[in-house]
């Protein structure tokens, strides 16, 4: 799906539900605001210490001090362009309010110095604009609400299948003539603006050892001059408050074009870090004072000294990229990390999902299941904490947490709730036939693992009857479908509760295994030395990778068919 698709739908689904922090973050990421990452995080911070959903927390972000005046400027579009499509949300039709979106976004003028890709954007927006008129004519009283509800189930499910959205029952008649015909009417002549690319060309030195690095770099560097060229050529026309910044970034980006020119044919033997100290003192002699601010603070120079293998260098490039990365808002304790076998589970399985999470920390709401499993896990814990004997209590505290998790008494909450009274009946009555002894319950640890703290909780604790020896069993409730042994041969959460158990707790001998409610299935997952000793390596190799902040995307259909952060995902994009 074309990232300008996921664009408007997301602008649609936090215009409907301000609570939809995914799509607030990919609005603010994108253009026409394009806060950066670290900005982004900060603004989330703030949103969630004043326990304010991101839209109105936007406004709180741009009277704490630690957001600048660039990044306020682009808050402040933002909140500008919300208040502007609010107003329009229940007083336009739905088909007819997409394409006001669309407009307001700006999303067609984004590439004016890119015609082929012009049209496939314009093509792309036509079908989501057909989408929504066919949705409006099949049900002709529907809602934007509906719309977006409607839109937002509609494309990830083409995504999912490889192709764009498309209307029900046909495809856009004519979409390749009028997307031939935009780029027509745009007045952009195709030779000539190719000829402003190739010009663009710079040559690069072969006897240059990292000449292949920086010649990719300069490639990526000429797409991201083209696009803000486009950009910036696009508002030139409007008036704005902010098209000074918007012109300073676009010579910026120019001037770093340049810089990896002459980087590229600098004289053998001189160092990278040598040649950018001078060329730097040229280009800011002839820069303005925001121009030189935003040349400053740019990344290019510390990318670029990592191509150079001299370890001081890649310390010095390092500690200047710190101040702009993500560091101040890692998870960390002492000189580690805080880690969890949940933070571990996320990081293995999707290194970005667990930035979205624990590093941006995007709030996400809790689906009825989550919310589900909530209650039967609190069930159980106050049943043991409190001493509670009888079934009755227990079923007393169902009624209690079921009330106070607000999940109502709909046909489907009514049925998870008489799963849940089903389960817990047979728990109560598991619970009296077995020969161990429950000894604790919900029981915390907290231990060091090189540099990092390990934290958690293990649901129950077993003293087992077996011999002379005492054996304890660490229980972890699930009240998801039970998985067999073999599935969990490469589980990380049990072997990290048997490590916990010998170094928080001095547990020498356990065992492990998952307790499956629903079910009433207990799997009993073996655990040797040798696994503890294999999570060691695990857990270091996850917080080195977090320290790092390595945090590429892993995408693959189970994990991504259940992500909450899919729309703000760049791997969904294709």
């Amino acid at each position: 799906m074309r990232a300008e698709v996921r664009d408007v739908v997301a602008w649609l689904r936090l215009l409907v539900d301000p609570q939809d922090a995914a799509a607030v973050v990919r609005a603010l990421a994108r253009p026409p605001i394009e806060l950066r990452q670290v900005e982004l995080a900060r603004v989330i911070q703030v949103a969630r210490r004043r326990k304010l959903d991101l839209v109105l927390g936007l406004a709180a972000a741009t009277e704490s001090p630690q957001v600048p005046p660039e990044a306020r400027e682009r808050i402040q579009r933002f909140v500008e362009l919300h208040r502007s499509a609010a107003a329009e949300l229940n007083t336009l039709g739905p088909d007819v309010f997409v394409g006001r979106l669309i407009e307001r976004l700006g999303v067609p003028g984004r590439r004016l110095l890119a015609p082929e890709d012009a049209a496939a954007q314009h093509a792309s927006l036509q079908r989501l604009r057909a989408l929504a008129a066919d949705f409006v004519k099949r049900r002709p009283q529907s809602s934007i609400r509906e719309l977006a509800r409607h839109l937002a189930t509609v494309v990830p499910q083409a995504q999912a299948e490889g192709r764009d959205p498309e209307p029900a029952g046909s495809r856009v008649a004519g979409q390749a003539d009028e997307s031939a015909a935009e780029v027509a009417a745009s007045g952009i002549d195709v030779p000539a603006e190719r000829d402003a690319a190739e010009a663009l060309e710079m040559p690069v030195a072969p006897e240059d050892a990292a000449s292949g690095e920086l010649e990719a770099t300069l490639h990526l560097l000429r797409e991201e001059v083209l696009s803000s060229v486009a950009r910036i050529g696009g508002r030139l026309g409007e008036l704005r408050l902010d098209t000074d910044l918007d012109i300073s970034h676009g010579v910026v980006r120019y001037l770093e074009l340049l810089k990896l020119s002459a980087l590229l044919q600098r004289p053998d033997g001189q160092s990278l870090a040598e040649t950018l100290s001078d060329i730097n003192a040229r280009l800011l002699a002839a820069t303005t004072p925001m121009q030189r601010e935003i040349l400053l603070t740019s990344p290019l120079d510390d990318m670029l000294l990592a191509v150079e293998t001299d370890e001081r260098a890649r310390a010095q490039a390092l500690a200047r990229r710190e101040e702009h990365s993500l560091g101040p808002f890692l998870p960390r304790r002492g000189i580690g990390l805080a880690l969890s076998a949940s933070d571990i589970h996320t990081y293995r399985s999707c290194p970005l999902r667990y930035k979205f999470a624990r590093v941006l920390r995007i709030p996400t709401e809790q689906t009825v299941h989550q919310r589900f499993g909530i209650v039967v896990h609190q069930v159980l814990e106050r049943f043991h904490s409190e001493g509670g004997e009888t079934l009755a209590q227990m079923l007393d505290l169902l009624d209690a947490g079921w009330r106070r998790s607000g999940l109502g008494d709909g046909a489907r909450e009514l049925q998870l709730r008489g799963k849940a009274s089903a389960a817990l009946t047979r728990y109560h009555a598991r619970l009296h036939d077995e020969d161990a002894e429950p000894v604790w319950f919900e029981r915390q640890f907290d231990f060091r693992l090189g540099p990092h703290h390990l934290r958690g909780r293990v649901d129950r604790v077993d003293r087992l009857a077996d011999g002379s020896s005492e054996q304890y069993e660490l229980i972890d409730y699930k009240t998801s479908r039970p998985k067999t042994a073999d599935q969990l041969a490469d589980d990380v959460q049990l072997s990290l509760y048997a490590l916990a158990a010998r170094e928080a707790w001095d547990l020498e001998s356990s065992r492990q295994a998952y307790y499956y409610v629903l079910d009433d299935l207990k799997v009993p997952v073996a655990r040797s030395d040798r696994d503890a000793e294999s999570v060691k390596d695990i857990v270091l190799e996850v917080g080195d990778g977090i320290l790092a902040q390595e945090f590429e995307p892993t995408p693959s259909p189970a994990a991504c068919s259940i992500c909450d952060y899919r729309i703000v995902c760049p791997a969904a994009e294709g």
